[in-house]
Parts: C-alpha cells; sequence; structure tokens
C-alpha cells in the first residue's frame, strides 16, 4: 500500500513519465523536490514554466529558440551554403559542442519507420527540401543516427535531393555502426564530420 500524500504521488507519477525515469529514481526526484527549501523548488518550477511559454519551434530548421528564426538559422557568420540534417535537438546540440562545424542544420523530428508508423510526411523532409530548391545550398551533410533506421532515412532522402543536383554527404564511419549521435564522443563526431563522405548513386 501506497503511504506517499496525494499530493507527493502526483508528483512521482509525473517525473515517472519522463523518458529513462523509472518508478524508483521518480520517487527520489520526489523526495528531493521535497527536500528544498520553497524557493529553488519554485526555481525548478518557474523554469518549467518559461520553457512552455517562451520557446519557439525555428519555422526554417526546426530547432528550438526564443526567436523565430532561431540563433543559428539568423547568424550571418555562418555558412549559409552548408546544411547539417539530424534527427533530433539533442544530435545538434552534440556536434556543436564539437565546435568544427559553422553551417545550418534541419532537424527531422525523428527517423522513417514503418513499423512505428514513422512515414517521410511524418518528418519535416518536404521542408528540407523546400529550403534546398530556394536556398543557395551547394552540400546537404546527411548525419542521421547509424543504425538501420538512420541509414534508410539518409537513403530516402538523398534519392531526393539527387534530382536537384546538391552535393550530399554523410558523416564518416569513424562513428560506430548502429550508433546514437547525442551519445557520440565529441571528438569522434568532429572526426566523422570533417572526414564525411559524398553519397553517390541513388
Amino acid at each position: 500500500m501506497n503511504t506517499y500524500p496525494q499530493t507527493i504521488i502526483k508528483l512521482i507519477n509525473e517525473f515517472g513519465k519522463m523518458p529513462g525515469i523509472g518508478q524508483k529514481t521518480a520517487e527520489r526526484l520526489a523526495c528531493h523536490v521535497l527536500k528544498l527549501p520553497a524557493e529553488e523548488a519554485m526555481l525548478l518550477a518557474y523554469a518549467i514554466r518559461d520553457v512552455k511559454k517562451l520557446i519557439k519551434t525555428c519555422t526554417v530548421c526546426f530547432n528550438v529558440s526564443e526567436s523565430d528564426p532561431c540563433h543559428i538559422c539568423s547568424n550571418t557568420n555562418r555558412d549559409q551554403s552548408l546544411i547539417c540534417v539530424i534527427e533530433q535537438l539533442a544530435d545538434l546540440l552534440t556536434i556543436e559542442k564539437t565546435g568544427k562545424y559553422r553551417g545550418l542544420y534541419h532537424v527531422l523530428g525523428g527517423h522513417i519507420s514503418p513499423l512505428e508508423d514513422i512515414t517521410p510526411e511524418s518528418l519535416t523532409i518536404e521542408k528540407l527540401l523546400l529550403r534546398v530548391k530556394g536556398d543557395h545550398v551547394k552540400e546537404v551533410i546527411l548525419a542521421t543516427n547509424l543504425n538501420f533506421e538512420g541509414d534508410a532515412t539518409a537513403l530516402y532522402i538523398h534519392r531526393q535531393l539527387h534530382a536537384l543536383g546538391v552535393k550530399v554527404t554523410r558523416l564518416a564511419r569513424g562513428l560506430p555502426t548502429g550508433s546514437y549521435l547525442e551519445y557520440a564522443n565529441t571528438a569522434i563526431v568532429a572526426d566523422a564530420m570533417s572526414g564525411r563522405n559524398e553519397m553517390l548513386g541513388v
């Protein structure tokens, strides 16, 4: 029988909805919040509120930002002719940490996966094609994860871009096959970006 008051049970349940948070971790987090001084607990509450209230999705690259276009798309010092295509926001953060990439991004919002009912239309692929058609884009780097879904997504996008005559490259295989970009070592990601290979054929 659960001996927690209903207010704490509600907090535990909310923490438990987060990815990777099991029941025990959710209980520990709830107890941690309970022990915090009121001021510190409210800082957490305000931070969550502000994220939901102030953060927007960039209508150009689908990054998240407090402005639209985001701070990367609107930065004129970045290479506007280069777009790095990634699956999710965490991948963008991983690449930015390397300090080696100075182009733009395009966040797909996932990968193609028929088993999960995720089709090309579920992602931002069409928006990417419009960007390549409308902007002065010379190269598109496909930085999807090096697993079955990521490779299938990269191949699909490559086929769509082939007709547009733009150079399409893929991260070098210094990254282990089956790996997720967001968990990769920063130095390895930097090497994979620098040693990217052009994708040929369709």
